[in-house]
């Protein structure tokens, strides 16, 4: 856990993921647009860090927003990956590794494939599949699924 004055101190996080030698970390997209300009700064320097892997979720990704974080650390170490998630699947549900390319494309928060414990349709208002890349409800099945809400069964559908 990190405590809460470090959290909210962009330097003193940057220094704790520096001293503690951190290599997974986890943060919403706008936490790390945050941290993203020292971080630069600091590997510009040669005080790099010892990430491997900064996982994103909690919120959509604006991928435009790593263009300086690319531009110093490249897309391969660490690796970027974004997750996409709801409740009921208690955090993840896809996978998605961010790359310079994806700057390219004009992405915009792509989530995707499915983890391996779950399966997801898209589906329109009367459930049946639409083409990817339409619009539509996402649904999710398979184990990694919640059966329903603890103690609370009129949220259950």
């Amino acid at each position: 856990m990190v405590a809460k004055d470090v959290a909210r101190s962009t330097e003193d996080f940057h220094a704790l993921l520096q001293r503690e030698q951190v290599t997974v970390l986890n943060q919403t997209p706008s936490a790390f647009r945050q941290l993203i300009p020292v971080a630069c700064a600091a590997a510009r320097q040669g005080q790099g860090l010892a990430l491997r892997h900064v996982v994103f979720g909690g919120e959509a990704l604006d991928v435009s927003s790593l263009e300086p974080w690319f531009e110093v650390f490249g897309d391969q170490q660490p690796r970027l990956i974004n997750m996409y998630g709801i409740t009921e699947t208690t955090v993840h549900v896809t996978y998605r590794p961010i790359t310079q390319a994806d700057l390219a494309k004009g992405a915009s928060s792509p989530i995707g494939e499915v983890i391996p414990d779950l399966s997801w349709y898209l589906l329109d208002a009367a459930l049946n599949p639409v083409a990817p890349g339409s619009h539509g409800e996402l649904v999710i099945g398979q184990a990694g699924l919640a059966r329903g809400y603890h103690g609370r069964p009129g949220l259950t559908a």
